[in-house]
């Protein structure tokens, strides 16, 4: 994501003084030190390699996917996909249960403006190491226009691919075809309601989504049919440009990544089964009229950090003028 991120990042930063104290987040994980990696958007456990995440960079940095070993940072793979044109804006990761990694060629930067996108496909290789691979490209349409979106997601057990939009005033939940088809357009159609999403990911078990944005994430029960459920908050770890989310081959842990040079990927473990959240609330289901969900601008349920008091509380004041600022500029610049 271009267009003001700098400005993103900047705020997040300064925030960060306020939130160190509160932040419950596991010091574990790790840094890319690939120099090429300058914008990891996405991020995938591998089910083959064990300890390897696939990761690309946004836009204007080729049809390139890397695998990075988590036990040193290094990128030990770089797959470049053939079949697939020039990537237009690269956000998004994920495998499905086929052994395919999918690759959502799925952002737009004006807000919207193109009437399709794509998504791109190759079986995750039995070898680590860089070489070409012959990808099947999609082309996406949403059936209520077009979208901004940063998020795609492969349920572990069907297949399907769904997609989550971006917008400051909240994005939608979108379904892909039960099949997609190289042949024609695969329509997606919206099933659900999601705040600010810079990436999401399914849980292992396929029982559980996550969707985070740029200052906090929930989890989501995935009831029969393919629907949000009751919600939980998740303790992310405050990212100076919070891109990406993936949970461990084993399902024991969530990967939180950022973008930038050198940036750091933190591992979050996995709340037990029947957590009520962490503020010991009870979760709070999407269909009901109240609001559960932090929408990323510093309202609404802001409270995925552990145990703060007023130093965190002032953090996330800290946090939600930062980003209301950030919209505004952000809607000053389009205008003019």
């Amino acid at each position: 994501m271009r267009p003001l991120s700098y400005l993103v990042a900047a705020g997040s930063a300064a925030a960060l003084l306020l939130l160190a104290s509160g932040t419950a987040v596991a010091d574990d994980g790790f840094t890319i030190k690939d120099p090429r990696i300058t914008e990891s958007s996405g991020l995938a456990a591998s089910r083959l390699h064990p300890g390897i995440y696939w990761t690309h960079n946004d836009s204007d940095d080729g049809a390139f996917v890397y695998a990075v070993d988590s036990r040193s940072g290094e990128t030990v793979a770089t797959l470049t996909m053939r079949g697939v044109g020039a990537p237009r804006d690269v956000e998004a990761i994920s495998i499905g249960p086929d052994g395919n990694v999918y690759v959502g060629d799925i952002g737009d930067n004006l807000n919207g403006s193109w009437s399709h996108v794509w998504i791109y496909r190759f079986p995750e290789p039995k070898q680590l190491t860089n070489a070409t691979v012959d990808a099947t490209q999609f082309t996406v349409k949403y059936a209520d226009g077009p979208r901004d979106a940063e998020a795609l997601m492969v349920h572990p057990k069907t297949g399907r691919v769904y997609i989550a939009s971006k917008h400051e005033d909240g994005g939608g939940l979108y379904e892909g075809p039960a099949r997609l088809s190289a042949g024609g357009t695969n329509v997606f159609r919206r099933v659900g309601e999601v705040p600010w999403v810079t990436d999401g990911a399914f849980s292992p078990d396929g029982k559980e989504l996550v969707l985070r944005s740029y200052f906090s994430a929930r989890a989501y029960e995935w009831k029969d049919g393919g629907r949000l459920g009751a919600d939980r908050r998740v303790g992310a770890p405050f990212q100076g440009q919070a891109e990406s989310v993936t949970y461990t081959a084993d399902g024991a842990a969530m990967m939180f990544g950022s973008e930038g040079i050198g940036s750091d990927v933190r591992r979050v473990e996995v709340e037990g089964e029947g957590d009520a959240g962490r503020d010991g609330s009870e979760p709070k289901s999407p269909s009901t009229g109240g609001s559960s969900v932090d929408d990323g601008k510093g309202g609404g349920g802001g409270g995925d950090v552990g145990g703060g008091g007023g130093t965190v509380t002032l953090g996330l004041v800290a946090l939600g003028g930062v980003f209301v600022a950030f919209l505004a500029l952000k809607r000053l610049v389009r205008r003019s």
